[in-house]
């Protein structure tokens, strides 16, 4: 069977769990957890793909990448997927749980770039900014690029502004050049 199916499977199970539950926002904070303990740690995904490591030492490992405060349903969770051997997709299923309620709560994701620090009430502003387009939350991530010279880059969903005066810079030249 295909891993995309699996892991939605999965994680449409485990979202729907967590709704009657009441506790789908702090699962998705420890689905949030364990994909970035994934990304951060290579080393955690050849530990859990291997066949010669207990599945007790593999749980242990799984509920210490969820985060320490993961949820009960979560670690029932991660029981039930090591009693399936369906541990090899549990990072896939991870992601599909994130993107599955996002869906669901829409949360849209943004970044915004600019050259230099920005101030808290600015990063409210462009937030609300996109929330008003969107109708939906915004998970806002910020980033600092010095090499962007001054304005900044905002993107969320297919939209992209970019009002960095590199850019501008980039195009004033390519007009003169022609």
């Amino acid at each position: 069977m295909d891993i995309g199916v699996i892991s939605v499977r999965y994680a449409r199970a485990l979202l729907k769990c967590s709704t009657e539950a009441c506790l789908e926002d702090k699962v998705y904070q420890d689905m949030q957890t364990l994909a970035k303990s994934y990304i951060d740690v290579p080393e955690l995904r050849f530990t859990i793909d291997n066949p010669m490591i207990a599945k007790e030492s593999k749980e242990a490992l799984l509920k210490a990448a969820a985060g320490n405060e993961a949820t009960k349903l979560t670690e029932d969770f991660i029981k039930l997927v090591l009693k399936e051997d369906r541990e090899n997709v549990m990072q896939f299923i991870a992601n599909s749980y994130i993107t599955l309620y996002r869906k669901q709560k829409n949360v849209i994701r943004g970044k915004l770039t600019t050259a230099a620090e920005v101030t808290p009430a600015m990063e409210q502003k462009m937030r609300q900014l996109v929330e008003s387009k969107t109708n939906g939350t915004v998970e806002f991530e910020t980033e600092v690029k010095s090499d962007i010279i001054g304005g900044f880059i905002l993107e969320y969903d297919t939209y992209r502004m970019d009002a960095s005066v590199k850019t501008k810079l980039n195009s004033i030249l390519k007009q003169l050049a022609v």
